[in-house]
């Protein structure tokens, strides 16, 4: 079913229509909600930036949070993550992420992003009591949420909405008519809206990034090979992907001259014994987010492919001078510096 759904709402399948009166519903008890969690939001002593999505479903988030620990590392600021730790299933909160920590209990998001760059990365369903956790151990400057642009519980100074560049808003309807957590005017409230690739989907002011593929990382050896089928001695390959748009790295695979079989899995999903033994028979190819859910089953036939967001220069001057602004300035949101913010 919600793979139906799914295709509808980017498709423009016209159908929906009849689920307006859930989405009616929908809109307006998530206003509701959010005027009563604005109306207790928990102020923190440090700034808070989101990272999030007005759309349900993979926008890229990951890869444009760790760029932006790279920025606020090149800016000398302290950074600490928070994460909901979707998928993950601990038996206690908040749970400190590490670069070893078991995606099963905190989340596969998570688990990469504190084994990229080993940031203090805390987990809990309850995002202020993680960046409680965060600020009462850690010496941090800032805290970045991973999502929660609807967690409107944690007051924050800073927000950034991403928005995939192909499939954009889909039809702009709200849940569950469209794909809207929030309706698209949500947008024009966000201090910076960014569009993950290329695509039809456009905003002002918005910054954009590419994916850009780095090396392949064997998941037994820790070998680091060029991501060409020269490298591996073969283009046919199988391929992985358990994201919100799998068609994305498959097309990446592509575009890099592998011939692969792709398998999709549901975004977050586990990933099943038999089913990789299955796959790694030959090479197999998959993203980050779905090595760090297999470190302990792999072969020497499973790769991981790294991608980094690239933004441009002029994006990451102002983005990182605006951080810097946001942690001296402490209260109240940074102004960004003179000129537009544009990306490509």
């Amino acid at each position: 079913m919600s793979n139906m759904l799914e295709r509808a709402w980017y498709s423009g399948a016209g159908w929906t229509i009849v689920l307006r009166p859930l989405a009616s519903i929908f809109g307006f008890l998530s206003r509701r909600r959010r005027r009563r969690l604005q109306a207790s939001a928990v102020e923190l002593a440090c700034p808070v930036v989101i990272v999030g999505n007005i759309a349900v479903g993979g926008s890229g988030k990951t890869p444009l949070l760790l760029s932006l620990i790279e920025l606020c590392r090149e800016a000398n600021l302290n950074v600490g993550v928070v994460s909901r730790g979707y998928g993950g299933q601990a038996t206690q909160y908040p749970l400190e992420v590490t670069a070893v920590s078991d995606p099963r209990e905190c989340g596969d998001e998570p688990a990469l992003i504190a084994q990229r760059t080993e940031v203090r990365v805390v987990v809990d369903p309850d995002r202020v009591r993680a960046a409680q956790h965060l600020l009462a151990h850690y010496p941090v400057d800032l805290i970045l949420s991973d999502d929660g642009l609807q967690h409107y519980r944690l007051a924050r100074q800073f927000e950034i909405a991403v928005v995939d560049g192909t499939r954009g808003l889909g039809n702009g309807a709200l849940l569950p008519e469209g794909p809207l957590r929030e309706r698209a005017d949500r947008l024009a409230e966000v201090d910076l809206v960014v569009i993950n690739g290329a695509g039809r989907f456009d905003y002002p002011d918005a910054v954009r990034y590419t994916l850009a593929p780095g090396r392949l990382r064997n998941l037994k050896t820790g070998e680091l090979r060029e991501a060409t089928p020269e490298a591996l001695g073969t283009a046919e390959v199988n391929a992985l992907a358990g994201i919100g748009h799998p068609q994305r790295f498959f097309d990446t695979l592509a575009d890099l001259g592998f011939d692969a079989a792709p398998t999709a899995l549901a975004d977050h999903a586990a990933i099943d014994v038999a089913l990789l033994s299955r796959l790694s028979a030959k090479t197999l190819l998959m993203t980050e987010k779905d090595a760090v859910k297999c470190r302990a089953t792999a072969n020497e036939n499973c790769w991981a492919l790294r991608v980094d967001a690239q933004l441009d220069e002029s994006a990451q001057q102002r983005i990182r001078a605006s951080l810097t602004a946001l942690v001296k300035n402490k209260i109240g949101k940074p102004t960004w510096q003179s000129g537009e913010i544009n990306g490509s």
